[in-house]
């Protein structure tokens, strides 16, 4: 194992203060990068502004092992196009098979990725799991999670398209990865449509950990004041050494995680490293 991990936050809703010639971008989506025993490009944004930002963090991309989809969105995976353009060599791409559903917000606007799954897997070398898949030794993709929690991931305003059928998209394809350290396990989320409380619990699981060090990324906790009161909760009784709530949660969740947690919130352009000494 790397002496170090270090997570860097490629895209975000917000950018970190930069100056004259270092400007970082920021737009509504998520990607980070992670640096642990293998490379990982952790979902892409929805444009070219990772790239940006990688640029501006010293990260060459070409040197990615593996790009993870969190879930099908297109704020998450339609910078994939721009990944395309960095290199001639195909990027080994890992998601859960239902990232390419035909999904639409309730308004009918399409909500899903802006490539057919034949246009990607011609891009890139595709591997789909439902299930756990090791990336490497302690770093594991949790494929479904299982929505256990009574407070999370119970409504959804989206819709998908099958055979001509509406049908309620509950994102089913939601995951996460995960990383067994020393000082307990890190966990970085995408959006967290299957609720971040279900996602620490299956990963705890899967890991055969309890210990928790790190849990960061969209926490989607939008509105619904029963969930976030429940979700501190359970961070209370379930001890992270450092949690950092970003994309897809509110400023009002944000504050009530900074009074109970003391958080820092980071943004597109911010790094932490985390010692495993």
């Amino acid at each position: 194992m790397n002496d170090s991990i270090k997570i860097t936050i490629l895209c975000e809703d917000q950018a970190r203060m930069g100056y004259r010639d270092k400007i970082f971008l920021a737009q509504h989506g998520f990607c980070a990068f992670i640096e642990a025993d293998r490379r990982i490009l952790f979902d892409t944004g929805a444009t070219d502004v990772f790239l940006h930002n990688a640029a501006l963090s010293g990260i060459d991309l070409k040197t990615t092992d593996r790009v993870v989809l969190s879930h099908g969105h297109w704020d998450h995976a339609d910078g994939l196009k721009a990944l395309c353009e960095t290199s001639s060599a195909k990027f080994r791409l890992l998601a859960h098979p239902g990232v390419f559903v035909d999904r639409h917000k309730a308004s009918g606007e399409y909500n899903g990725i802006g490539w057919h799954r034949e246009e990607v897997a011609a891009r890139f070398d595709l591997l789909l799991s439902e299930a756990p898949y090791r990336i490497a030794k302690g770093i594991y993709f949790l494929g479904q999670i299982p929505r256990t929690n009574d407070f999370e991931a119970l409504r959804t305003n989206f819709y998908h398209v099958a055979e001509g059928e509406r049908f309620p998209d509950f994102i089913l394809d939601d995951s996460a990865l995960v990383i067994d350290t020393p000082k307990g396990l890190v966990i970085v989320s995408g959006c967290s449509h299957a609720g971040i409380c279900n996602i620490v619990d299956h990963a705890r699981k899967v890991m055969g950990q309890d210990r928790l060090h790190t849990v960061l990324g969209g926490f989607h906790l939008m509105g619904e004041t029963l969930q976030l009161e429940r979700t501190i909760d359970f961070f209370k009784a379930n001890r992270v050494a450092h949690l950092y709530p970003m994309h897809c949660t509110d400023l009002p969740a944000l504050t009530r995680f900074y009074q109970e947690f003391g958080i820092r919130k980071l943004c597109a352009g911010d790094s932490i490293v985390i010692d495993m000494a």
